[in-house]
């Protein structure tokens, strides 16, 4: 378990998490209506319905991988200033829904919980907004361990140097103190 200050230090800016959740919509809308649909069913649905794992909840799964990639072409030409601006706005977004009424819902140990957090994120900010909202949400056993890190992954390797967003906090599971009780 990484601990870490909850200190603020270097935060996203608007334009940067504008920036990010424009570029998860561009990605998802450049692999057509499915997807498009199906995370629409996943924000509008009734969070007491149980999904037997082959329903909408979870078809999503088969999209990941392309929409990850789609993400990479489209940061294709960016900077690795912009690629650590973008990689700060995630790992934000992971730290503020790293809380313990979420993880009771999506279970997993420390990279499983980690990883369900990233597929919260990889849906875009309605189901972001839905689930930080209602913790009921989100989806056990949910996984989208790629999106965690895509950003200091494609500095690293574009750049050659892992970014450091100078936040002061951690994406790591458990490490917004403020997220869990005693």
């Amino acid at each position: 378990m990484t601990v870490t200050t909850d200190a603020p230090g270097t935060l996203p800016t608007p334009a940067d998490e504008a920036r990010l959740w424009a570029l998860i919509e561009a990605a998802w809308a450049e692999l057509g209506a499915e997807p498009l649909a199906l995370r629409q069913a996943l924000i509008h649905r009734d969070p007491a319905d149980d999904d037997d794992g082959d329903g909408p909840a979870y078809a999503i799964d088969a999209w990941l991988d392309a929409f990850l990639d789609r993400l990479g072409h489209l940061t294709a030409e960016l900077t690795g200033q912009e690629l650590t601006d973008l990689d700060r706005v995630v790992e934000r977004k992971l730290h503020d829904i790293d809380r313990e009424d979420i993880h009771e819902v999506s279970d997993g140990s420390d990279d499983g919980f980690l990883y369900a957090r990233g597929f919260i994120v990889a849906l875009g900010r309605a189901y972001y907004e839905a689930v930080r909202a209602n913790p009921a949400m989100a989806l056990p056993d949910a996984d989208c361990e790629g999106m965690c890190y895509l950003f200091a992954h494609l500095h690293n390797d574009r750049f050659g140097s892992w970014p450091e967003t100078g936040s002061g906090i951690s994406r790591e599971s458990f490490g917004n103190r403020a997220g869990w009780s005693a």
